[in-house]
């Protein structure tokens, strides 16, 4: 990790950015990259993966083939296959060696020399205890090191037996236990443990940048006490509490990096904007033709109380596909309009921001005619600003904007322009979150006199530990229940091994769904067999297996085969905005029949028309990915069926995740499933580049409560210290240094 801007404050932190190449020298620190290791600190959070004592063995049934492995186990027998091979040259021998864990065997196989073979059948007698390392390979059906490294030891884990440059390998644990660390071939197991050493001999005795009272209010030790704990423990019970320690320093960084952006945005005066009981709002609720959910209305309250205040609001709502966030987004910004400010409204695509200027204009009706003879007594502007408008357009927009005419402003990116101003923008909301980045909100705060209010819209719920890690710098209203009306949406895996014939029965569904007047999506993974960019795909795929249908192939397929009698056009990201907008719209309005698209269509699409949706190849999209697709059909009072096509093998990982999908449409449900598959590698963004790296050791799954407890202590600390705190200053650096772009872009 680079230092900040100014060098880092706090002396340990100093050490602990030191490149480590000047500790391990610049080959070995090449090597270590492949941990994402660049610095001193990075290499002492490289943990082992388990730890052993001198007398215990391994679990060799978890072995895996293809991975990097070191084991402890006992030498079970000892075949030597010496050959004189044929004149003129090298002549090589073999050594078969079985190691057991007292339950399951790994054959090792050595190839060398006589003499060689010899000396290492010598080395390795039957009842021989070792530490074997290597990469797990398979011969005629078991699993098998070939020429791995290994040393020999005794009762106590003395090294008694091995190669003279193998010997670290035991020396770990100083005497204690010996720890296992990720490994690959280039850096076995035991030069990773050489290179901790070297790191820990470089820092010396770190004086802990944690005050003795948080530490104390986290429950952990020393940051010293915690590296040896983990690196050079003498008994099991030093591990967990150190391994801790290392955990919480990450999960505190993160919240008191969200604790210190909240107290910033509560420091700038934001434009009180109480609601007001005769105006725009309350003439618009009058109005409804239903009742409100009981989640709409106490979600509307909170957001009403947050615009009321001094300080701006800082919230994130999220909820179900069709639960009503619109809805509620909208009463927001009528409030605010009453209250004589406006809002503007940014979303991620022409289509979505298009979508959206026609809802608004639908609910409100003539409440959306501001400065129009036919406009109701309360109406306002409702105006759309996007990039693809003819320039005309787009001056009565701004135009709208800069005069106050316009309360609402609906816009892409497009509304981030230094031309567009307001003349008192008091909300910005934010549809589909991930999808804008803190700089271009920014951007958009920035045209306000004072700063805007902030709403911010996902319908991909968010498992609570997720929320409290990404999203802790936002207050959380949360939507999940669906208004009345929906119709029954079921899901149906197809495998396709097991019953091919299920395939063209779902084409035959679309084709009677649209002889009954309804419509369908057929999404696909890819644009066009050429297409690798994998538009839609958000999981790792088996690229071994069959080639996934395509949008062009599987069109072109349908529209001459089952679905020749019907209309059927084709949507995706590489099509001009132009004419994806002009199908999307004949879609709408009941012209195509059928769209096979690829997730373009997963945001903000809405068909109430459209029943059914075939997902083909649905082993290659996540589960969030398929809950939002699904999401597009059943908005109206028909009944609708997504089929999802998969050749997955029951019992993988793929086809968990669709099984899954297929058992509930409780996003909040699947949301867990998804983190639990996926990892917050994903989830997070840890695919990181040049010199930043990820959080190593915080897992939001298995660490809700450690994330808890630091966002309850990274609060009190902030009150009491200020942000000018040096040790603050440098916990925020790091989170900002290693964050770029991805997570504090989500925030």
């Amino acid at each position: 990790m680079s230092a900040p801007t100014g060098g880092w404050r706090v002396p340990a932190n100093a050490a602990l950015s030191t490149k480590v190449e000047r500790v391990v020298g610049a080959a070995t620190a090449k090597q270590l990259t492949t941990w994402r290791i660049e610095t001193v600190g990075d290499l002492l959070r490289h943990l082992p993966r388990r730890y052993f004592a001198g007398h215990e063995t391994s679990d060799l049934a978890s072995l895996v083939p293809g991975e990097e492995a070191a084991v402890m186990a006992v030498v079970l027998g000892v075949r030597p296959h010496e050959f004189a091979g044929a004149k003129g040259r090298t002549p090589t021998s073999r050594l078969e060696v079985t190691i057991t864990d007292g339950t399951s065997e790994l054959d090792l196989t050595f190839f060398g020399k006589m003499h060689h073979v010899r000396y290492w059948a010598g080395q390795l007698p039957r009842g021989a205890r070792g530490i074997f390392a290597g990469k797990v390979g398979t011969f005629r059906d078991r699993l098998q090191l070939t020429n791995p490294d290994y040393v020999v030891l005794d009762e106590q884990g003395t090294v008694i037996g091995g190669a003279q440059r193998n010997q670290s390998l035991a020396q770990v644990g100083h005497g204690g236990l010996i720890g296992l660390y990720p490994a690959s071939r280039k850096l076995p197991t035991w030069r990773v443990a050489e290179c901790v050493q070297l790191a820990l001999d470089s820092v010396g005795e770190l004086e802990d940048p944690l005050p003795t009272p948080v530490r104390e209010a986290l429950g952990v030790p020393d940051l010293m006490t915690a590296l040896r704990g983990v690196h050079q423990p003498q008994s099991r019970d030093e591990v967990e509490p150190a391994r801790r320690r290392l955990v919480l320093d990450e999960a505190l960084a993160m919240q008191v990096t969200m604790a210190l952006r909240r107290a910033e945005a509560a420091a700038q005066p934001a434009v009180p904007r109480p609601r007001r009981d005769d105006g725009l709002l309350a003439d618009f609720d009058a109005d409804l033709p239903f009742t409100l959910t009981a989640g709409q209305r106490q979600v509307g309250e909170e957001i009403f109380a947050d615009l009321a205040r001094e300080v701006p609001m800082q919230r994130l709502l999220q909820g179900e596909v069709g639960s009503g966030k619109t809805l509620v987004a909208l009463r927001a910004m009528l409030a605010v309009v009453d209250a004589g400010g406006q809002a503007a409204l940014l979303a991620p695509t022409e289509v979505l921001a298009s979508q959206h200027l026609a809802t608004l204009q639908r609910m409100l009706g003539d409440r959306a005619a501001g400065g129009t003879l036919s406009a109701a007594e309360h109406a306002t502007g409702v105006v759309l600003l996007t990039g693809s408008m003819s320039t005309a357009q787009k001056r009565e927009a701004m135009l709208a904007a800069a005069s106050g005419q316009a309360g609402i402003v609906v816009g892409t990116h497009a509304l981030l322009s230094e031309k567009v101003q307001f003349a008192d923008l008091g909300l910005v909301v934010v549809d589909e979150q991930h999808r804008f980045g803190v700089e271009q909100r920014s951007a958009l705060a920035a045209k306000a006199s004072s700063r805007p209010h902030l709403l911010v819209m996902t319908a991909t719920p968010i498992p609570r530990s997720v929320a409290m890690t990404v999203f802790g710098d936002l207050e959380t209203s949360t939507l999940s229940e669906l208004p009345g009306g929906r119709a029954e949406v079921s899901t149906v895996v197809v495998d396709e091994n097991a019953h091919p014939g299920w395939v063209q029965r779902a084409w035959q569904r679309v084709a009677e769904e649209a002889t009954t007047g309804r419509q369908a999506f057929v999404v696909c993974s890819r644009i066009s067999e050429s297409d690798r960019s994998a538009e839609a795909v958000a999981v790792d795929v088996d690229e071994t297996t069959a080639p996934p249908r395509t949008v062009e192939d599987l069109h072109a397929e349908l529209s001459a085969g089952p679905l020749s009698g019907l209309s059927v056009e084709v949507v995706h990201g590489q099509l001009p905005p132009e004419q994806k907008d002009a199908t999307m719209a004949r879609f709408a309005a009941g012209e195509t029949d059928v769209v096979v698209a690829t997730t373009v269509v997963e945001v903000g699409v809405d068909v109430p028309n459209a029943s059914v949706m075939v997902v083909s190849d649905a082993d290659r999209f996540g589960i969030s990915q398929l809950h939002q697709l699904r999401g597009r059909i059943g908005r109206g009072q028909h009944p609708g069926v997504c089929l999802l096509l998969t050749t997955a093998e029951p019992g993988s990982d793929a086809r968990a995740r669709l099984d899954a999908v297929a058992a509930t449409r409780d996003g909040f449900a699947l949301a867990d499933v998804d983190l639990e598959q996926r990892r917050e590698g994903n989830v997070l963004g840890s695919r990181q580049s040049g010199a930043r790296s990820s959080l190593r050791l915080l897992q939001v799954i298995q660490h809700a409560d450690e994330i808890a407890l630091a966002r309850q202590v990274a609060e009190a600390w902030v009150a009491t210290a200020g942000p000018d705190d040096p040790v603050l200053s440098d916990l925020r650096a790091q989170i900002e240094l290693l964050a770029e772009p991805e997570w504090l872009e989500r925030t």
